[in-house]
């Protein structure tokens, strides 16, 4: 007898409907075909003790799997459901009155037969939903994830012998997931401010600057100085996620097998890796591809502390992700695609000891060893980040002053929330373009407008600092967000002055380009 269940193979955040084909005929062997991997061969054993210890029995048939189509590999080991399920209806012992066609099945199943979780459950629930599916079935684990699609029924159950229980007698109740009380409870996560941060107030504008146009920064102190402390309060002053971003944010992390039980990421991601990770740790790759650090802070925060630090190579692997917001993997057979639209912030010292342009300490390295700590930042690199900020240590007197009245989070959200309303309405006619920091040179010459006197400045600066063509655009594009923070349509020598400002490493004391 043939029957046919179904499951899901995932490819990148993209899925392929996988028909699980079993044929029960004479003879006595087992085959399983169609490109499977090690663990999907596996599966045979898994499922033999499986249905054993469940009540039922592995056919001493002839017993046929086809997975197709044939020519995709089949990786993992979440097609042990779908495929204990099509042996148990095509050797009779199970009658379900669940049509199978209408409902994709996906879960591992331990030798007892407990279902254990699977990576990529929402993915696969949308997928499934897509492709016309009116069910799911998964681990009850993976369920509460799924269950943030609409359109579709998520069933999560525990055990093979619920989901047969289930097959045969329809009655069961999909989950559902409130998704209004999810984002309501991101409101009350945070547990850092910027008002933890006493002084650095210009370095708060320019974070605030750079949250507000969605900008790259980079900032320059010495240790101590308060860069990291900075840095991870960024996604505080962030406008809140979108259920559009949230579902794409927990697909990433979903594939990663990194939602630690969560059912929606509903909070900008901060990814901080050390400086040690390897070109794919930070990309994405491996068999199967999985995705890296650079899309795991997809729509949050990148940060990179000790940027010199990293290794050459691993830095310029930025360049692409960081213009084009999206990281490709290509391989012999096939080329995944996974998102990359991530705020990168830097963090590093201004010299190998660390205090070059210090008001106090004074600096131990030589000039040429200060030029080529620099250096190890590339200018192309350089280029591509639209903030370099100078961070000074605070004095103690300020640090104990009971009249320092740090800006707090909710304050310079404000003013970020304020920019990015005014982006939203600019470009709502141009798909996927939301912030400034992703406008192209033909958007920059139609919403960048210059006073006369702001464009006499900015000439004068390009000629003196030698900056390229990319510097003489990212200085308008934060120009233009400074300007967006103040409610101005037009772009003036102020704001030309602050943006200029926001390049220290374009000038010629630091020695880098």
């Amino acid at each position: 007898m043939l029957v046919t269940t179904y499951g899901c193979a995932l490819y990148g955040l993209d899925g392929i409907v996988v028909s699980v084909e079993v044929n029960v005929t004479e003879g006595i062997r087992y085959y399983i075909v169609g490109l499977p991997d090690n663990a999907v061969k596996e599966s045979l054993q898994r499922v033999e003790s499986a249905l054993k210890i469940s009540g039922f029995q592995m056919p001493r048939r002839k017993v046929v799997i086809n997975l197709a189509p044939a020519d995709i590999k089949k990786e993992g080991s979440a097609y042990d459901l779908p495929i204990a399920i099509g042996i148990l209806a095509a050797s009779g012992q199970i009658t379900p009155i669940v049509a199978l066609d209408k409902v994709l099945i996906m879960g591992e199943l331990s030798l007892d037969g407990t279902l254990k979780p699977i990576k990529g459950s929402l993915p696969i629930a949308i997928h499934a939903r897509d492709a016309g599916f009116s069910s799911v079935i998964l681990p009850f684990e993976n369920a509460k994830e799924a269950a943030v699609t609409n359109g579709i029924n998520v069933y999560g159950f525990n055990h093979l012998r619920e989901v047969v229980q289930f097959l045969e007698s329809g009655e069961g109740v999909p989950l559902r997931t409130d998704i209004e009380s999810l984002f309501a409870s991101a409101q009350h996560e945070e547990n850092i401010d910027f008002a933890d941060v006493y002084g650095q107030e210009t370095v708060k504008r320019a974070l605030a600057v750079a949250a507000a146009g969605g900008h790259n920064v980079l900032m320059v102190g010495p240790p101590g100085a308060g860069k990291t402390m900075l840095a991870r309060r960024v996604t505080t002053i962030l406008p809140p996620m979108t259920l559009e971003e949230a579902l794409e944010t927990t697909k990433i992390y979903s594939i990663a097998g990194l939602l630690g039980g969560k059912e929606l990421i509903v909070t900008r991601p901060f990814r901080a890796p050390h400086h040690t990770i390897s070109d794919v740790a930070l990309v994405g790759g491996g068999v199967p591809p999985q995705p890296g650090e650079i899309s795991l802070a997809h729509n949050g925060v990148l940060f990179l502390d000790e940027m010199p630090e990293f290794r050459r190579s691993v830095l310029e692997v930025l360049r692409q992700p960081l213009e084009n917001r999206t990281v490709t993997i290509s391989r012999a057979r096939f080329t995944v695609t996974f998102p990359a639209n991530f705020m990168l912030v830097g963090a590093m010292n201004p010299c190998p000891c660390g205090y070059y342009n210090h008001p106090e300490k004074e600096c131990t390295c030589s000039p040429g060893a200060v030029k080529r700590y620099l250096n190890r930042l590339s200018g192309p690199l350089l280029d591509r980040i639209d903030l370099h900020i100078e961070v000074v240590p605070v004095p103690v007197k300020e640090l104990r002053s009971p009249q320092s009245k740090p800006t707090s989070s909710a304050q310079l959200r404000e003013q970020v929330l304020k920019a990015r309303e005014i982006q939203t309405k600019r470009f709502k006619e141009y798909k996927g373009v939301y912030s400034n920091a992703q406008m192209s040179p033909r958007l920059i010459r139609k919403f960048c407008n210059l006073t006369d006197s702001a464009s006499r400045l900015l000439e004068g600066a390009i000629e003196q600092l030698g900056l390229s063509a990319r510097a003489h655009d990212r200085i308008l594009r934060v120009a233009r967000t400074i300007a967006d923070m103040e409610g101005g349509d037009e772009i003036n020598a102020t704001h030309i002055a602050e943006a200029i400002q926001y390049r220290t490493l374009d000038r010629k004391t630091w020695g880098v380009l």
